[in-house]
């Protein structure tokens, strides 16, 4: 950081009233210190020193600058410091539970990532669909999509405008053909995703004219979103997915967005804890850290 170098060396000047003893204080060559001074003059638009062959003095400028220096010097070192502090409380365990389709294709790549960042933080990943197993477990925050039932638990939002994608491979539709609209569902073989006794087979969408809703069918029901993206990507059946589920998928042509002037049903991704005590720094990093990434996918 050259503005602190150079306010350190102007300091550092003041304090010995010579050019060559500051740079050998700050461990800088003769030519180096000299082209620090100059650099500083030149920013500010003002000389700072008057040098002669046997002294050096400051100029009226100089002695009022000096003091603004020593302050923000003092204030840049406090702030240096806070970060460090800060970066250190970045250590410790997570236990971190995250549906299995989004934890198998993205989470567990994301995670090298911010380890290799955070080396001093260990996770402890679980991959579950299941809502209710997650708090009965050991876990300090989740990754789900949607609110929680239980409004005592604390959701906090990672890629809030999340919304579910119906899509198909293009193996499928070459075989059955693409639905033209929504009605058309009715022709198709629905994959669809079971929570407990609950079958999610009423998909609801929104356009122009409001929100409508499709009750749909198929030869194939999981308790496991990532069964449900595989058998979608072997060409089984049509799928009502979140969106960062399948954003590489999409992107790539491995499977092809369908009915595209109806936006489907919000599927947002929170990080849930039972207390906001759970929100350590490590934490709060990977918060951050989550958000940025699915923020790069469009969520």
């Amino acid at each position: 950081m050259k503005a602190f170098k150079d306010l350190e060396f102007f300091i550092c000047i003041a304090e010995t009233g010579s050019l060559t003893a500051a740079a050998h204080r700050l461990d800088l060559t003769p030519a180096a210190a000299s082209v620090a001074l100059k650099r500083l003059e030149a920013e500010l638009a003002v000389q700072l020193v008057i040098r002669s062959t046997r002294s050096l003095r400051l100029t009226q400028e100089g002695e009022v600058f000096l003091r603004y220096a020593e302050q923000s010097l003092q204030l840049m070192r406090e702030g240096l410091e806070t970060l460090q502090s800060g970066r250190s409380l970045v250590q410790g365990v997570i236990q971190l539970s995250a549906p299995s389709d989004l934890g198998r294709n993205l989470v567990i790549g994301w995670l090298d990532a911010f380890q290799a960042q955070f080396p001093n933080v260990e996770i402890r990943l679980q991959l579950s669909d299941r809502i209710a197993d997650v708090f009965r477990q050991p876990v300090d925050v989740a990754l789900r999509y949607g609110q929680p039932a239980d409004a005592n638990f604390v959701a906090i939002p990672v890629a809030a405008n999340n919304r579910r994608v119906l899509c198909a491979a293009p193996e499928y539709l070459e075989r059955v053909g693409t639905p033209q609209s929504l009605h058309d569902l009715d022709a198709h073989n629905c994959l669809c995703f079971m929570v407990g006794e609950y079958v999610h087979d009423r998909w609801r969408f929104f356009g122009a004219d409001g929100e409508t809703s499709v009750l749909v069918s198929g030869n194939r029901v999981a308790d496991d979103g990532d069964a449900v993206r595989r058998w979608a990507l072997a060409g089984q059946g049509i799928a009502y997915k979140a969106g960062l589920d399948v954003a590489e998928d999409l992107k790539t042509g491995r499977l092809v967005r369908l009915c595209e002037e109806w936006q489907g049903e919000p599927a947002p991704l929170n990080m849930i804890c039972v207390d906001r005590r759970q929100l350590t720094p490590a934490v709060r990093e990977l918060r951050d850290f989550l958000i940025a990434r699915c923020a790069e996918l469009g969520a």
